[in-house]
């Protein structure tokens, strides 16, 4: 696999015009890397790309993956607890760590492979090798109330962490908690509580310095994820293995998920992948979307030079509603969701989506 997404790579060179600014190691478990695979990653980027200097270089990984009791010696051929010095060593300045909760009845609920302990000694250890840090946590979990959940943002906050990402809880098909909840045996999800918990998070973050620039994203000044930043932005990225994802402002494409057929088509120099064009309509919509998500709006001037008066007249309509309602506010030709509406910002960009012009 590490050959393959290494030749990808280098088969893929000709489709970056720009400097690579961010290099991001996710999806799945890519902590399961040797520190030797991720130098080479990312070295086949430097030898292939341009990069500029100092690149933001995310690794996600679980608690379980690091914490010194569980972290295979192997990784390194020295003892488990050097695993944070040699990811830094490997090029790695920035680590993505999916908490989810502090207390052991969340994550058991959701089934994580971590415990609390696990997820507090992660990232005391992980602290004392890196600054540049974010982790996941979640709300809106089944029985989890108010005062548990700003515990569970309190203990970030007590780390020093720099960013934290947050994401309402949600019920995927075919797994346990699914069964558990169509069982009775725990409740389902409440929207509002989920709402309300929203609302906690957004005011105990931005108290302690830290800025929404995403509605699921917080960061201090200069710890806004430079990866996450350029998704919302709109910017070109290259997603390179199985399932991967790229963009180039008006083409999508994805590799496919299987991983034998992926790895062979790779070894005959063929690209596994599949390509969507993108129409005016759509491209609009991406922007409506990822707008109204972020702290960068919706700028009207934009719309009208890049789509047309016409989408301007249309999203202008279609916001009337939401203005009145106190859900979005139109300020200096930019339209943006007010604190009531931000965790309704999907909902409302879909009301603010066009259908039939192309």
């Amino acid at each position: 696999m590490v050959n393959a997404i290494a030749k990808e790579l280098v088969l893929r060179k000709s489709e970056a015009d720009d400097a690579v600014e961010t290099i991001y190691f996710g999806g799945g478990t890519p902590s399961v890397l040797s520190n030797d695979e991720i130098e080479r990653l990312i070295q086949t980027v430097y030898d292939n790309y341009k990069v500029i200097d100092h690149p933001e270089i995310t690794l996600e990984a679980n608690p379980d993956d690091l914490v010194s009791s569980r972290a295979p010696a192997c990784r390194t051929g020295r003892g488990s607890r050097d695993l944070f010095s040699e990811y830094k060593n490997a090029g790695i300045n920035r680590l993505s760590i999916g908490i989810q909760s502090f207390f052991d009845e969340d994550l058991k609920l959701m089934n994580r492979a971590h415990d609390a302990t696990e997820a507090e000694k992660c990232i005391k250890e992980a602290t004392e090798h890196f600054e540049n840090i974010t982790i996941d946590l979640i709300y809106g979990i089944p029985g989890m109330d108010n005062e548990r959940w700003k515990a569970n943002i309190q203990k970030a906050l007590d780390f020093g962490l720099p960013h934290i990402s947050s994401y309402a809880l949600t019920v995927e098909p075919r797994t346990a908690l699914k069964k558990f909840i169509e069982k009775g045996v725990v409740p389902d999800v409440d929207d509002e509580q989920a709402q309300e918990q929203f609302h906690i998070l957004v005011d105990m973050l931005e108290e302690q310095g830290f800025i929404n620039y995403e509605i699921s994203n917080f960061g201090k000044p200069g710890f806004f994820s430079k990866n996450n930043t350029a998704y919302w932005l709109g910017k070109k990225y290259l997603g390179v293995g199985p399932s991967a994802h790229s963009f180039d402002g008006k083409h999508r494409s994805w590799n496919i998920r299987n991983n034998p057929t992926y790895i062979k088509k790779i070894t005959k120099g063929e690209l596994p992948s599949e390509i969507e064009t993108l129409s005016k309509t759509d491209r609009y919509n991406e922007y409506v979307m990822t707008g109204l998500r972020t702290i960068w709006c919706v700028d009207l001037d934009r719309i009208a030079s890049e789509f047309g008066s016409n989408y301007v007249e249309y999203l202008s309509q279609q916001a009337t509603k939401f203005l009145e309602q106190g859900l979005l506010v139109l300020e200096d030709g930019k339209l943006l969701t007010t604190k009531k509406g931000k965790f309704l910002a999907d909902g409302i960009a879909s009301d603010l989506f066009m259908i039939n012009l192309k």
